[in-house]
């Protein structure tokens, strides 16, 4: 039997290693969005990624829904991004995110990168486009 795909929260959920990223996602009241049509490429950082910012940044950003919901928009880029499209996109290109910031990949050598955050795994598809994880927060 086929596997039944999931949303972009829904496969999150279900991978395991995003907790920290649902319980931000769902205090800044952005379910809905990510579960919504899309498509959307969601780069998502991962449990670890949230375990090096420090209590005071994570207390920060609880207790600020607003700057909350900025800082997860700014990991969500409208349109589905593949791995190997974005790899294939000159070193240096600026992407546009929900948030209306932009990201800047690194494509230098094979390895994609925004910023500091590394992508560790790509292409996780979703029924509304696709989640790349990466191993640091992006900060706006």
């Amino acid at each position: 039997m086929a596997e039944t795909r999931k949303d972009i929260v829904e496969t999150a959920i279900a991978a395991g290693s995003f907790g920290t990223l649902i319980k931000a996602v769902t205090q800044a009241e952005l379910t809905g969005t990510l579960k919504g049509t899309g498509p959307y490429t969601l780069f998502a950082p991962a449990d670890a990624a949230f375990a090096k910012l420090s209590q005071t940044q994570l207390d920060a950003l609880w207790q600020d829904p607003a700057k909350l919901k900025k800082l997860l928009l700014h990991h969500v880029v409208p349109g589905s991004v593949k791995g190997g499209d974005a790899l294939r996109m000159k070193d240096g290109t600026r992407i546009k995110t929900v948030a209306g910031t932009e990201l800047t990949l690194q494509t230098a050598g094979g390895r994609l990168k925004l910023g500091p955050a590394q992508v560790t795994r790509t292409d996780i598809d979703c029924t509304n486009g696709v989640i790349h994880v990466i191993d640091t927060v992006l900060m706006p």
